[in-house]
């Protein structure tokens, strides 16, 4: 899972910044946090993602000459040393990285990744991790939803048309799968990652043909075990009534428009009296975790969802409010860093997220505490590269998924529901807060001395 060619996709501010770090002489050590400032409505938890992939970038981080000359070229960089770039032309990561494991869930204001080393590597890698992870966690998110949603049933991903570039499409089908999702719809995520794939008809392959019947006859001829018939393309009982005078079997139907509730019925009441119990009817449609949730409450006989807009863009928060921010730096001025800013402070210094749990298993409660606090309870942050080196093992992703269910099981039932508003108890540790509130009455002193 190689994230290479990429060295350059962060913000140019990166850059003009690690310049002048260098060409000032600030050669310290600095420790930056990524966390999640808010849940988006509606959620109530969010499934951390894009770890393993961040990591893969840590361990390929170089950059070209090609693209350490694109720099030098830029207007803004032509009052910096020649000693930068020839800085950057040497850099790899050497520094300590430290995160949640991939799958699982977090909430608001808890550490998911931490960087500790060199301020210039440190810096300089922020836009990149936040994509990564921020992209990912967000469509995990959304997914799990879903896959919640369907109470068991099977939900397929397949949303690449629609996914905010080809790149995209391939990684949220890593995501939406990595919560849950059962297959997806795109082959290169298929083939990159070992997702099974699923697919059926388009409405195209009926329209074809002339004869309707003659699309169904012929897709089954091709596929006799796996065909699944789309009912819809005229008339979707009209199509489902020559399917069953034809004698076809289909692996199963599918239904794309209409009252899916009313059709599901009608079709599943029609293929158990024609002795087809066997044959299984999927539903698509514009499908969200509020219209799954809705569709079952009402009965409706569906065995399998497909999802795609929804999921490959978590349409209805496509963005999460991920951060990376500076929480230690070393050095003469060495100590813990906070920001005061109204509504968007942080705490200061190095964290660890603690997860208690109820005598069932069940998660009860998080922590955040400063990283050397230590209490009876589950650390979710851990170690996975030291002084540069790689001490990660990364899972093959039907493991990562199977693990983000279970950890799913151990929730409080009610957060998982679709209309959820089952809060979670997230605690900032005593100490922390009393070094906030050093920290801003130290700034504050300084300030006034400055005035």
């Amino acid at each position: 899972m190689t994230t290479s060619g990429c060295s350059l996709a962060n913000d140019f501010y990166e850059y003009t910044m690690a310049a002048a770090y260098f060409d000032k002489g600030l050669h310290v050590n600095a420790s930056f946090e990524l966390f999640v400032r808010g849940l988006p409505r509606d959620r109530a938890y969010l499934i951390a993602a894009g770890i393993d992939e961040a990591l893969d970038y840590l361990e390929n981080l170089r950059f070209s000459g090609e693209e350490i000359d694109f720099l030098r070229r830029q207007p803004a960089m032509q009052n910096v040393s020649g000693g930068f770039f020839e800085h950057l032309r040497e850099l790899r990561f050497t520094g300590d990285a430290d995160s949640m494991d991939e799958g699982r869930p977090f909430f608001a204001n808890e550490p998911v990744f931490r960087i500790a080393g060199p301020i210039i590597q440190a810096q300089i890698i922020e836009t990149a991790l936040l994509s990564i992870v921020g992209f990912a966690t967000a469509i995990a998110s959304k997914a799990a939803r879903v896959v919640d949603a369907a109470q068991g049933r099977a939900v397929s991903e397949f949303g690449a048309r629609h996914a905010h570039g080809i790149e995209a499409g391939v990684r949220a089908a890593r995501a939406a799968y990595l919560a849950g999702c059962t297959s997806t719809s795109n082959v290169e995520a298929g083939r990159r990652f070992g997702i099974p794939l699923s697919g059926t008809m388009a409405h195209s392959f009926v329209m074809a043909y002339e004869d309707e019947l003659q699309a169904f006859r012929d897709f089954c001829d091709v596929f006799p075990h796996s065909a699944t018939l789309l009912l819809d393309t005229y008339d979707t009982m009209r199509g489902l009534e020559a399917m069953l005078r034809a004698g076809l079997h289909p692996a199963a139907v599918r239904l794309d428009s209409g009252n899916l509730l009313e059709l599901s019925q009608r079709v599943r009441r029609r293929l158990d009296e024609s002795g087809l119990a066997d044959v299984k009817v999927v539903a698509t449609s514009d499908l969200n975790e509020y219209r799954i949730a809705e569709l079952l409450a009402g009965g409706a006989p569906i065995d399998a969802f497909g999802v795609g807009t929804e999921i490959s863009t978590s349409k209805d928060h496509p963005a999460l409010s991920a951060v990376y921010k500076l929480v230690h730096i070393g050095g003469e001025a060495a100590g813990d860093r906070v920001k005061l800013s109204e509504e968007k402070h942080t705490f200061p210094g190095c964290k660890q997220v603690w997860r208690f749990r109820e005598g069932d298993g069940r998660i009860e409660r998080d922590l955040v505490a400063a990283i050397d606090e230590s209490y009876d309870a589950e650390a979710l942050l851990q170690r996975r590269f030291i002084r540069g080196r790689s001490v990660h093992q990364p899972l093959p992703l039907d493991k990562l998924r199977e693990r983000c269910l279970a950890w799913r099981n151990e929730m409080p039932e009610g957060m998982r529901r679709a209309d959820s508003h089952t809060p979670y108890i997230i605690e900032i540790s005593e100490r922390l807060h009393a070094e906030l509130d050093e920290a801003r009455q130290r700034i504050q002193a300084r300030v006034e001395v400055d005035s």
